[in-house]
């Protein structure tokens, strides 16, 4: 949720809300399934702000709510779908005096779109843009997004994962990857990319078994992990022809030189480092306009964005989004303090002094202002280590319970990065993955992945201050300009929000210093006078969404009442086109397709399951105790 304030001359971004770091279910897809839900837990957040629904002049993204107006899209973009468009003009719009005065090549690029605001079903799913001085022309592109679907679907891990994974290893096998990239069909509509993307995976996995065979591979990584990194290798390469020839088409619109042009990316594959920083590297752009929650995260900022737009609100005013620093602000801290007395032993200002010993071969939380928005930690909910040993970068790992090989992303100062870092563009919303320099990089070696990169992030003293002048109190006493920087939360939790939820993480991980909102906290390893321990992640704010089961229930059986199977139920919320023929088409039709769809697209299939155990009958928003995950602590 993206709240806005418009003026004469000025629009800006006054707060966003994403909504899994106030429920604290992880990539949160649970609904509100009645309005009153809705309006009570909107009007929760907005009441923080002084505000209510009832103060909106418009709201855009949700049919039903006081206000809803219905989007407008823009002359030539009516074969996308809104959500598309929406990934387009987050990127697009970042900054409106660029959009007026220069050229922008925009690319939005997922895994699929919803289409709840669509009335028919579009014609391509992935909307691609040249924007010259406002002016703007439309065409299709293809998705990189459905090749990791497929993959992060088939193995099981995260998209962020198998980014990493695929360049940690030096196993890899021959393919014909830019024959097999010709063939694909990844612009999405009639012909769903869902398909041809678990082809290529499947063909992939079983020529990696077939050559690897007993080749000898990586011994500091198992089997599965070998294979699925080459595997990868070539996933990525494909990402990366897919994209550049994305650019190539974009750019021959207009006949424009990229190097006058700058590069805008919306959707979740625009979260993917080394692609983006071999688009900029290689058309030689004169900037990213991508937002740091490019993914549907970010939903409601495209959204705002698009629905702006069309309301000519930038017609005499201007916007730059150049901040992440837009979530929740620091409410509970003095709260928090108290509830948690009986585990601080002490409490003072921010000394800079005395941060550089406290992270010198170390490992603290910092949690300052308003929340990053996206799913990154840019320094607001961050765990900072010294990056000048490995030992730092593993027990990062540790406490988050990830993979050893999981790469920690460096914070730079902006006025240091070029010294140490191959690019010296900025890079506020850690969008890139840049080489090290070989002169930096063995006084570094905590924040340098396997492959001699690193995902870092630079950071000003106008954006962030305070962490501006900690990092520069490092780099005067240690002479590096960088800390390790990872995000705030335990394996399956999503970012904290709050300085309860940062103490909670604290204490069960046993990590003795917390920085707070410009105070020192330090903490005891057990409680004076004894007090029972947090048992795992804080719980947040599930009354909204906890006790919905029979409304839902209620819903689905209204379908099945019709005669809808399950994936009929699921085919519907996809199609707008099948939604509309409902009073034509029998249920019988209607199943028929979906069976169809079921035996033929493995994807569908896997999506079609996911969308019954998820919010199906039987479904529940809190997990069991047994489901959630257990506190491990370092000694």
């Amino acid at each position: 949720m993206a709240l806005w304030r418009r003026t004469r001359g000025r629009v800006e971004l006054a707060r966003m809300w994403e909504v899994e770091r106030v429920s604290g279910q992880k990539h949160h897809a649970w609904p509100l399934y009645t309005r009153e839900r809705t309006e009570a837990f909107l009007n929760a957040l907005l009441a923080d702000e002084g505000l209510s629904l009832a103060d909106m002049s418009a709201v855009w993204g949700t049919p039903g709510l006081p206000g809803a107006q219905p989007v407008t899209v823009p002359a030539g973009a009516e074969k996308f779908p809104v959500h598309s468009l929406s990934h387009l003009f987050s990127g697009l719009l970042m900054d409106t005096a660029l959009f007026k005065n220069e050229t922008i090549v925009g690319l939005a690029v997922d895994g699929a779109p919803d289409t709840v605001l669509d009335n028919r079903s579009p014609q391509y799913w992935y909307a691609g843009c040249l924007s010259q001085q406002g002016r703007l022309s439309f065409a299709p592109v293809a998705s990189p997004g459905p090749l990791y679907t497929a993959a992060s679907t088939k193995f099981g891990l995260e998209p962020g994962s198998l980014m990493a994974l695929a360049s940690a290893t030096g196993t890899a096998f021959a393919f014909d990857i830019a024959a097999a990239v010709g063939s694909l069909r990844l612009r999405g509509g009639r012909e769903t990319p869902w398909k041809t993307a678990f082809e290529l995976v499947e063909t992939l996995l079983k020529e990696a078994e077939e050559q690897l065979g007993s080749h000898r591979m990586d011994s500091a990584f198992s089997r599965e992990e070998n294979i699925r990194s080459a595997v990868m290798k070539h996933i990525q390469r494909a990402c990366d022809l897919i994209a550049v020839d994305n650019v190539e088409q974009l750019r021959k619109l207009g006949q424009v030189r990229t190097e006058d042009a700058y590069l805008a990316m919306g959707g979740g594959f625009a979260l993917n480092c080394p692609t983006n920083t071999l688009l900029l590297d290689r058309f030689k752009f004169r900037g990213l306009l991508t937002p740091p929650c490019a993914n549907d995260s970010g939903q409601a900022l495209g959204l705002g964005l698009l629905g702006l737009y069309g309301s000519g609100a930038f017609d005499g005013a201007d916007l730059r989004i150049d901040s992440p620093y837009q979530g929740m602000p620091l409410r509970d801290v003095d709260a928090a303090l108290a509830e948690f007395a009986p585990w601080i032993a002490d409490v003072s200002d921010f000394a800079a002094d005395r941060f550089v010993a406290d992270v010198t071969d170390n490992v603290l939380a910092w949690v300052d202002g308003p929340a990053e928005i996206g799913p990154r930690a840019l320094g607001a909910r961050s765990l900072l280590g010294d990056p000048r040993t490995s030992k730092v970068k593993d027990l990062l790992n540790h406490y988050k319970q990830r993979q050893w090989w999981r790469p920690v992303a460096p914070i730079v100062l902006a006025e240091h990065s070029g010294d140490w870092f191959a690019q010296d563009r900025p890079s506020p919303f850690m969008l890139e993955a840049v080489r090290v320099r070989d002169d930096a990089a063995e006084r570094v070696p905590a924040i340098v992945h396997l492959d001699g990169t690193a995902r870092h992030q630079t950071v000003t003293a106008a954006a962030n201050p305070l962490l501006h002048q900690a990092i520069d109190a490092f780099r005067e006493r240690t002479g590096v300009p960088i800390l390790c920087n990872t995000s705030l939360n335990d394996k399956g939790e999503p970012n904290v929000n709050t300085a309860a939820e940062a103490l909670t993480f604290c204490i069960n991980k046993g990590l003795g210093l917390l920085y707070l909102a410009g105070r020192r906290v330090e903490l005891r390893r057990e409680p004076v006078p004894a007090t029972p321990p947090p048992t795992g992640p804080r719980q947040r704010a599930v009354g909204f969404f906890a006790g919905q089961e029979a409304d839902r229930d209620a819903m689905w059986q209204q379908w099945l009442d019709q005669g809808y199977t399950e994936t009929a139920i699921f085919l519907l919320s996809w199609s707008p086109d099948i939604r509309r023929s409902c009073g034509t088409s029998t249920p019988d039709m209607v199943n028929k397709l979906a069976d169809y769809y079921l035996t033929s697209d493995e994807n569908f299939a896997a999506l079609a399951a996911s969308f019954r155990r998820d919010g199906g009958p039987g479904s529940c928003f809190i997990k069991a105790a047994d489901q959630l995950p257990k506190p491990v602590i370092v000694e």
